[in-house]
């Protein structure tokens, strides 16, 4: 849902997206609900597995080198949970190579054929820096991330910026799986425990990440939306 309201964000302002998944299903439902709420928007859309460094290389060579100004990142598959000393190491990889490595290859691949002060955005979360029990995959790969932004910041800079959205707790589509009454106690539960009384929304992040892609004075910092 936060690349999708990134995206949102984009066209609203006139810009133009291609939005990248391994779901044709889940991109076809994307563009159509952008351009339900921006029927004027330029919207291209394309399938590929980020994991497959091979395949982000070959992908990245068919973009045009005078076209996008910016690189969104937000792709997770979902994440394991539980003890390290029970938790399945392959449950932990497989995070690694989802959040970790796909935007690691999306990064490397795509950076080179993005305009003079263009802005590449990856999305992590507070775990790393306020870690949570039993919650040590996602820690691991938020460090990674964050880590990864800061020295592109160095490596890339001043053609490049690189940032790092941290999302706080919010609500989008990787929860439509649960059972729609523990959903809503469990927004309920966490709006109680906030200042603002309410969890965040993909929109709240979608303007987060397109200011990261616009501000032209930030760069190597984590943004805190919460």
């Amino acid at each position: 849902g936060m690349g999708k309201a990134a995206a949102l964000e984009t066209v609203k302002n006139g810009g133009r997206v291609l939005l990248i998944s391994r779901n044709t299903e889940k991109l076809a439902h994307a563009k159509a609900e952008l351009l339900q709420q921006v029927p004027e928007a330029q919207i291209e859309t394309n399938s590929l597995d980020c994991r497959d460094e091979v395949a982000v290389q070959e992908f990245a060579q068919t973009l045009d080198t005078d076209c996008w100004d910016g690189l969104v990142i937000s792709a997770a598959g979902r994440a394991a949970h539980g003890p390290v000393v029970d938790i399945q190491t392959n449950d932990v990889r497989e995070m690694m190579e989802s959040k970790f490595w796909s935007a690691f290859h999306v990064a490397k691949y795509v950076a080179p054929v993005l305009r003079d002060k263009g802005s590449i955005v990856f999305v992590t979360g507070v775990l790393n820096r306020r870690p949570g029990v039993n919650c040590a995959p996602l820690a691991i790969a938020n460090g990674a991330l964050e880590g990864l932004a800061r020295s592109l910041a160095l490596e890339w800079g001043p053609r490049l910026r690189a940032n790092c959205l941290s999302p706080g707790f919010c609500d989008t589509e990787r929860f439509d799986h649960m059972e729609p009454s523990r959903k809503a106690s469990m927004l309920q539960n966490t709006a109680s425990s906030l200042p603002l009384q309410r969890v965040g929304t993909p929109s709240d992040m979608g303007q987060a990440i397109y200011y990261l892609l616009t501000a032209p004075f930030v760069t190597g910092v984590v943004l805190d939306v919460e």
